[in-house]
């Protein structure tokens, strides 16, 4: 399936390689993306950042305030092409303990 500029929807769990994670975004109390992740049998490895955003959703217990649902980051892979990948701050059900998303993927031309 294809989404927006002809990127193919992924939505698969990503394992981040734990020596690869950036400490300096968690000392801003956000996730630290990790350079590497092992991904359906394969690496997937991040040489740039390409933008970053965040998803927001209102208070579940009525408040009318918003918290961060997910950290959004669209990078470069070296091997991948462009990729979104989500930070799921407060994952439920069955998923509790996958955090980390492959939502698409645009291989580079030659791949696709």
């Amino acid at each position: 399936m294809r989404t927006d500029a002809g990127q193919r929807f992924v939505s698969e769990p990503l394992e981040p390689v734990a020596a690869s994670i950036d400490p300096t975004a968690m000392a801003r109390g956000e996730p630290g993306l990790p350079r590497e992740f092992a991904w359906s049998g394969q690496r997937l490895r991040v040489t740039e950042v390409l933008r970053t955003w965040r998803e927001c959703g209102p208070c579940t217990s009525g408040s009318s305030e918003s918290y961060v649902r997910k950290h959004w980051f669209e990078a470069q892979t070296a091997e991948h092409g462009t990729v979104r990948i989500y930070f799921e701050r407060q994952p439920r059900g069955r998923q509790r303990m996958k955090r980390w998303w492959l939502f698409s993927v645009e291989e580079p031309a030659d791949q696709a």
